[in-house]
């Protein structure tokens, strides 16, 4: 292989995140253009992976060769002839033999070249498994032929899955095309004009000429038997009318060019509100994390383009007026000047009252606005009823449902930016009036909007025109505790409303594969990732928002409803879904996002599939989940030996955003000796090194520096400062005698000293205090208080483990929080 295709197969090698995304079946290689480019089958098949049951791609992929193989080595394999060569043929052996040094060579190179040492490590394990075809290397040429023939029927059989965030139609290109027809239509228009000017102005002298002629035959001596004369005026007279034939003729051609011209403006106009109505769309699910492009520069310039076109057809229709374009013109020039009107930058869509906010609203003819008085935009908000009956232009609701403090703006130009603008600032909702909510439905399930309205005079434009435009729907709330609720609601809103739909519709249920896709998009946006959902973490989510322990269910075919999202608590939890999962993603955007895009963190797994990846591991194996029974937790799973000489897994008490802030997470669980190796089978030593800190504090004003550690309880290990070594483990933990004799692996129950209300999480004692540059111990010189309890203290250990939560759920309150909060004795007592 030339060395140039070695480091494109090179950068193939990526960071864990990549690397488990292809081991777990995610579909995410956009980072990789080039990568994308070329592999024809292996990019089709990518984007039907997460739709598939794991019964599917174990069938798919076999052990021997993997699904990380086959995507590690995708354009390599796809180039290959191996349909050409004969199983049956010992000529053939040399061959395979020769693919597979081949494809060992290629991990191997992948390994050298990766900088991070956890992808290094799991690189070179896929190099070593190779060596299971040395006996039969034709055996690896039917195994990669079965993979690429299942591949092709999996193609053949499903349909491409259309992307939850639709492409905009009409790109700039396009619209430039049309412009462009437009304009030569003009000039066309234009030209015709012209020549039926110069047509009329030679007939009114060639008419002249005709009527001296007359004058002059019918004065002649000879009665007007001149035959020259005669002759002149024949001729003349035939020219007249030549030239009026002409000119009827072009006159003609010139109507049906300005009638193709007002229809090509339409079509090309239809487009434009087409593409701003996507530009909306686009910045609405921008709250998910879709992509957007805030770019108004094109659509600006689109705007302008048609308004020039328009104002031209019209003066070429006033020179012959024609009833029929002139008011079809005027209709265009209504919806051209009303939907150039747009939110520039949207209002947040939890407001919460007496806070402050900003928006800001561009008006993409600017440059088109008549000089004089400024133009003042006014806001006011709306209720979702009312949000419905402005369809009419120039329609603005009567009553008032919510007091807004500076809501006025005024239009202003920019000449840097060329952009016109009108920026809220310090805009503020004094307070709201609420509907009659229907039955058990919350103030932070009702949505309602800003809307901004001006009357604006155009050049060229007799008339003033009045305008409108509407905001994103916001929810109005009245305390920061009820964000999270709102969030939930705005969230819903924005990922399943239809882009036509009636304000502010959405539907009652959506399929979980949309809602799959909401979530992964969302997380990944949050926490600023390039690192999404596998399809693990995502069935792990299904099992628990539609409570289905069942690890084998598929849920791809059922429908979530609000209620399951975020109505209804989980099953012995005070908690819904979207809270538990919101508090997942700030824990990581917060304080885990390396960890999580280097692939550290497994994330989202349900017990059954713990237990079936950890039950053969080496005692000292962990892994890192998010906990399921408390809000924005983290917890270490890891295997233990157990009292009868075997072994049983053990669930840390979770780390929460205040645990974090005191320790990271790095130097945590470098201190916990009862941990050595992430699964698989990696040392953690060298997997989150570079997340270790330096505990050593400089001495300040004759103070020693001190650090802090995390204990196990349980843990009979000294604490120290230092890092610890490596514990050698034992192949086969299963048997006793086997089972090493390092003391970090009491033979008695770790949790022995455990609440046995917490459902089997290890407490973590309070981080342990040692002192730096001191030869010994500190011993105090003082007596003891003997109210104060001798040490260990042990903090209260959060459910994830191994057995069932008793805790009851909370009395649901029949008071609307909101009413508690607005009341005088809350504010007086806030």
């Amino acid at each position: 292989m030339h060395v140039r295709e070695r480091r494109s197969e090179a950068k193939c090698g990526r960071c864990p995140a990549e690397r488990l995304r292809c081991e777990r079946g995610s579909s995410d290689h956009r980072q990789f253009p080039e990568l994308s480019c070329m592999m024809a089958q292996w990019k089709q098949v990518q984007m039907q992976v997460q739709f598939l049951s794991t019964k599917t791609l174990n069938e798919l992929y076999p052990q021997t060769f993997p699904m990380d193989v086959r995507c590690y080595l995708a354009n390599w394999i796809e180039e290959q002839s191996w349909e050409d060569i004969v199983m049956d043929s010992p000529e053939q052996e040399a061959r395979a033999v020769g693919l597979l040094e081949q494809i060992t060579s290629l991990l191997q190179d992948l390994a050298q070249r990766n900088p991070n040492v956890v992808e290094k490590l799991r690189l070179q394990q896929f190099s070593r498994n190779m060596s299971v075809f040395r006996s039969q290397p034709l055996q690896l040429v039917k195994t990669v032929q079965d993979i690429l023939r299942k591949e092709r029927v999996l193609l053949s059989q499903t349909v491409s899955p259309v992307s939850h965030f639709s492409p905009s139609p009409a790109q700039p290109s396009e619209s430039n095309r049309d412009v462009d027809v437009l304009v030569l239509k003009v000039l066309e228009i234009q030209s015709c004009r012209q020549k039926i000017h110069q047509l009329q102005e030679e007939l009114n002298w060639e008419r002249q000429n005709f009527e001296s002629l007359q004058v002059q035959l019918q004065s002649h001596p000879s009665n007007g038997l001149d035959p020259n004369l005669s002759e002149q005026v024949v001729k003349l007279q035939s020219h007249i009318q030549q030239l009026e034939f002409n000119g009827k003729a072009i006159a003609k051609t010139r109507v049906q060019l300005l009638q193709d011209a007002v229809c090509c403006l339409e079509q090309c106009q239809s487009r434009l509100v087409q593409r701003i109505q996507a530009w909306r769309r686009e910045q609405h699910l921008a709250t998910i994390g879709a992509p957007f492009d805030d770019n108004l520069g094109p659509l600006q310039t689109w705007c302008e383009q048609l308004f020039g076109v328009n104002l031209k057809l019209k003066q070429e229709v006033l020179i012959e007026p024609i009833a029929e374009l002139q008011e079809k013109l005027g209709l265009l020039l209504q919806t051209l000047v009303q939907s150039s009107l747009t939110v520039d930058k949207q209002p947040p869509q939890v407001i919460k009252t007496q806070s402050k906010f900003s928006t800001t609203v561009r008006y993409l003819l600017g440059e088109k606005v008549a000089p004089g008085k400024p133009v003042l935009l006014k806001a006011q908000i709306v209720t979702e009823a009312q949000a419905r009956n402005l369809g009419q232009l120039g329609t603005i609701p009567s009553e008032n449902v919510g007091e807004l403090i500076n809501n006025t703006a005024i239009l202003e130009h920019n000449a840097s930016t060329k952009s016109t603008c009108a920026t809220f600032r310090n805009m503020s909702i004094k307070k709201i009036k609420r509907a009659d909510r229907k039955g058990s439905e919350s103030v932070t399930e009702e949505k309602f909007a800003l809307l901004f309205s001006t009357e604006i005079n155009i050049t060229g434009c007799d008339t003033p025109f009045r305008i409108q435009m509407i905001s994103l729907p916001v929810v109005v709330i009245v305390h920061g505790s009820q964000d999270n609720n709102a969030l939930a609601t705005i969230i819903w809103d924005c990922a399943f409303s239809e882009p036509d739909r009636v304000p502010f519709v959405v539907p009652e249920r959506v399929p979980w594969k949309q809602m799959c896709m909401t979530l992964d998009s969302k997380f990944t946006s949050e926490v600023q990732t390039q690192r999404h959902l596998d399809r693990f973490n995502q069935h792990f989510l299904a099992q628990k928002i539609f409570d289905k322990p069942d690890i084998s269910g598929d849920y791809s075919n059922m429908l979530v409803s609000w209620a399951q999202f975020n109505k209804e608590v989980l099953p012995g939890r005070p908690f819904t879904f979207w809270q538990w999962f919101d508090g997942v993603m700030e824990l990581t955007k917060k304080h885990l996002k390396s960890y999580w895009s280097d692939g550290l963190i497994f994330g989202f797994i349900g017990k059954q599939h713990l237990h079936l990846i950890l039950q053969d591991r080496p005692n000292g194996t962990f892994l890192l989940r998010f906990s399921d029974s408390e809000i924005g937790g983290i917890t270490i799973a890891y295997v233990a030996p157990s009292e009868n000489g075997g072994r049983k897994i053990q669930n840390i008490q979770p780390f929460t955003k205040r645990d974090l802030e005191i320790r990271c997470l790095g130097d945590r669980i470098r201190d916990i000796e009862l941990i050595t190796h992430v699964y698989p089978d990696f040392p953690k030593n060298d997997a989150f090194k570079k997340y270790y800190t330096d505990d050593s504090q400089p001495l300040n004003h004759g103070y020693i520096g001190v650090t802090m550690q995390t204990k196990v309880a349980g843990d009979t290990h000294p604490t120290s400062p230092s890092v610890p070594s490596m514990t050698p483990r034992s192949e086969t933990p299963q048997d006793p005698s086997l089972l090493p004799s390092h003391t970090s692996y009491p033979p008695g129950p770790v949790f022995s000293n455990m609440d046995p209300m917490r459902n089997g999480s290890v407490p973590v004692t309070v981080p342990v205090i040692s002192p730096f540059f001191s030869p010994q111990q500190f011993q105090p010189s003082f007596n003891t208080d003997s109210r104060v309890p001798p040490g260990p203290f042990h903090l209260d250990p959060v459910s994830i483990g191994l057995f069932p939560d008793l805790s009851e759920p909370p009395q649901q309150s029949s008071m609307e929080f909101e009413d508690i909060l607005d009341s005088e004795m809350y504010r007086m007592s806030s």
